[in-house]
């Protein structure tokens, strides 16, 4: 059992969904990250995820680029990530860390080398959006051989065919993109969406956790997709603008990510599973 499947089989067992949490390496600047991790972690995100700095973050809305931005302004690189999660694993060794990144910088040092570095930095899980699962069959098996897992995406347009593809290369648990576009935060979640994870969640093999994401910012959004039957929430922008928000004062941030976490992680516990 991997470290992202144990924390879910304890979550389960608990009767709690999961709070992923993602925050961009280097935002606002690197020696700041780890700090802002713990308070996430402190506030009880169960699992992190760490963006690395890519600077052309196709996938990404307004505030997670403009958190990018300022990331690769103060200096941070790609590798940081991997000292950064090294200082988190320090002092949260039971929170596992998925490291999300574009497959440029994987291929430019090499996933067999990053693999390894990654695993000597404690890394649990790795999401690449840019990756197609019909070109990922070099980087699963060397993932395997590393025991980190391959967090795959689906989206709305997912038909099932494909979705039973990326479902069959997926370990760790998948990410369930909600609605249309890019990150951001967003008012309300819609029928629809509710509707995706009542229908993908019936698809769902039991070793595979169901994680939903792309803008989610409330309690409310967090019960919502619980109680449809979602395994995980995650949320990336709505902490990601209380950082830039906050830039100039990290103090304030991070005691203002730890309330934010807790009312979030509260909202996984509230609903009968």
């Amino acid at each position: 059992m991997t470290h992202i499947s144990k924390t879910f089989t304890e979550l389960k067992e608990r009767r709690e969904a999961a709070l992923i949490a993602y925050i961009t390496v280097g935002d606002p600047q690197l020696k700041y990250t780890p700090r802002l991790a713990a308070a996430l972690i402190e506030g009880g995100a169960d699992l992190v995820e760490l963006g690395i700095p890519f600077s052309d973050p196709i996938a990404d809305g307004p505030t997670i680029q403009g958190a990018v931005t300022r990331s690769l302004k103060g200096g941070a690189r790609p590798l940081d990530a991997l000292d950064v999660a090294k200082t988190i694993r320090k002092q949260y060794n039971e929170t596992p860390i998925v490291l999300m990144t574009y497959f440029n910088p994987i291929f430019r040092v090499g996933l067999e080398k990053f693999l390894a570095r990654s695993t000597e930095a404690g890394i649990s899980g790795m999401i690449v959006p840019d990756l197609p699962v019909e070109e990922s069959a070099d980087y699963k098996k060397e993932c395997q051989a590393a025991d980190v897992d391959t967090i795959f995406l689906a989206s709305p347009s997912t038909d099932p065919q494909r979705f039973k593809r990326i479902l069959d290369q997926t370990s760790g648990y998948l990410y369930l993109i909600s609605l249309y576009g890019v990150t951001g935060v967003r008012a309300n979640i819609s029928d629809d969406a509710v509707d995706m994870v009542r229908r993908y969640g019936s698809m769902m093999r039991p070793s595979v956790p169901l994680a939903v994401g792309f803008g989610i910012s409330k309690a409310g959004h967090v019960k919502t997709l619980v109680e449809a039957g979602a395994d995980g929430v995650i949320v990336g922008s709505a902490f990601v603008k209380v950082i830039g928000a906050n830039a100039r004062n990290i103090t304030r941030a991070a005691s203002k990510l730890k309330s934010q976490a807790q009312e979030l992680k509260k909202a996984t516990t509230e609903v009968s599973r």
